[in-house]
């Protein structure tokens, strides 16, 4: 059992500073939060998305994900493949890649019916910052750890979050 400091955050965790986000004091069930800056998505140079009308996901323990609307994405791009998964939250998640011929590389999800109360995210994409550049204004994004995790770090955002090696049971 771990240890708290009077707060629900464990005494593990990195003390935030005011223009900080401890990734423990995010709720669960996790919560969808609007947010107004620019979050683009490219490939090499190729921009696949670009918006400002994003939602932020946040969970405790884990980097925020962004979920961008799917009419400020290059859908042309896009292709839906196998396999899918379910999020106790969220509902059915879809897998999409890039539409290439050499090479077809899980970079985002979608869930095309999501679950009350996150509708909101109907026609919306999530991409992992690990397999495709992303960005919130001009910082770019680093992933989470570990490969199936998707949140997205940033500088304002302090851990330790899940995705390391012995961080399963949280």
């Amino acid at each position: 059992m771990w240890k708290y400091d009077g707060s629900k955050r464990p005494v593990f965790a990195t003390q935030s500073s005011p223009m900080q986000e401890s990734v423990w004091d995010y709720p669960r069930p996790p919560a969808l939060q609007q947010d107004s800056r620019t979050v683009s998505v490219y490939d090499g140079k190729s921009m696949i998305a670009k918006s400002a009308r994003c939602y932020r996901l946040l969970e405790t323990a884990s980097p925020p994900t962004f979920y961008i609307p799917a009419a400020d994405i290059d859908m042309d791009l896009l292709q839906a493949i196998d396999g899918s998964s379910n999020c106790e939250w969220k509902g059915r998640a879809s897998y999409w890649a890039l539409k290439r011929d050499d090479l077809i590389q899980m970079l985002a999800w979608s869930y095309p019916s999501p679950a009350n109360p996150f509708t909101s995210l109907k026609d919306h994409f999530a991409f992992y910052p690990g397999r495709i550049d992303c960005f919130i204004d001009d910082e770019r994004v680093r992933p989470q750890d570990g490969g199936f995790y998707g949140g997205w770090v940033s500088n304002e955002i302090i851990g330790p979050w899940k995705g390391n090696q012995g961080t399963g049971h949280w």
